[in-house]
């Protein structure tokens, strides 16, 4: 009879885990990270909300942008977009020249977190700066103001491939593509890729994909793993590791205007959050 040792399963990603971060001696300046996927419903602001508040449950300084003319990243910290005068879209085509980036930015319940909101104005924006000059760049020099304040800007994309979302991707350092284990995801990743690689070559060489993220993963479901295993397939060592599960905490936490992190803290949903954020900072996207 053999004694050899059986030989040792390879560790799933999802359970692999990161170090804690070290606290910081100063802050900035931000990498600015476009939280970007054309598709709606796939989990985007809910990363976009979370991974913020999570950073910033880590000590660093975070300045989410909604981005989103739905405003739901504002909605979900407790902000209420519909009721302000000044916007992101203030910001991006006046009237109010005189504004400053800082006059239009909230702080939000959540220490080291701060907001600039949207509201449905913005979905103006495109039309209303189609003969603009540089009109790729606006969003980069509005952040430019701001980003040595900060160690983390995220931007809450809108689910489509316009001129707002060309306008995060020229600002932006990295980008993150949440994608929902669901078949129809799938199809616009490719279109996406296109999209960062046009604005790489022609606006921001800096640009680079930080990863794609998998969400609303159900893993009772076979069809769930399946295109789950496609991504890795496709996207191997741009696959985060972290993954996040589907469950009902996620849509109760944006009723109760909290992040995850604070809405329910010790759920595995808060916890795979704070595991993106120690990837995040261990792959050096964030200091």
């Amino acid at each position: 009879m053999s004694t050899s040792q059986p030989a040792m399963m390879p560790v799933p990603p999802e359970d692999k885990d990161f170090p804690e971060p070290k606290p910081l001696e100063e802050h900035g300046p931000a990498r600015i990270i476009a939280m970007c996927n054309q598709k709606g419903g796939v989990g985007k602001t809910t990363t976009a909300i979370n991974l913020s508040a999570a950073l910033a449950e880590y000590g660093r300084k975070v300045l989410l942008v909604d981005f989103d003319p739905q405003g739901a990243a504002s909605v979900g910290l407790g902000v209420n977009g519909h009721e302000l005068d000044t916007t992101i879209y203030s910001l991006m085509v006046g009237p109010h020249h005189d504004l400053t980036t800082g006059d239009v930015i909230h702080h939000t319940g959540t220490e080291n977190l701060d907001l600039i909101p949207a509201n449905i104005d913005l979905s103006a924006a495109e039309l209303q700066l189609v003969n603009e000059v540089a009109r790729e760049s606006i969003l980069a020099r509005i952040l430019r103001e701001v980003e040595s304040d900060y160690d983390a800007v995220i931007i809450d994309c809108q689910p489509s491939l316009g001129l707002l979302t060309v306008n995060a991707l020229t600002a932006a350092h990295g980008v993150m593509i949440p994608v929902a284990t669901e078949f129809f995801a799938l199809r616009g990743v490719a279109l996406l890729m296109e999209t960062i690689n046009t604005v790489r070559d022609r606006l921001n060489p800096r640009l680079k994909l930080d990863g794609i993220l998998a969400t609303m993963v159900d893993s009772r479901t076979l069809h769930s793993k399946e295109v789950r295993d496609r991504l890795v397939e496709a996207f191997q060592d741009k696959m985060f590791d972290t993954v996040i599960h589907r469950t009902v905490k996620f849509p109760d936490s944006t009723v109760a205007t909290k992040p995850i992190t604070e809405f329910a803290p010790t759920h595995e949903g808060a916890e795979a959050y704070r595991r993106l954020a120690r990837e995040v900072m261990a792959k050096g996207y964030v200091a």
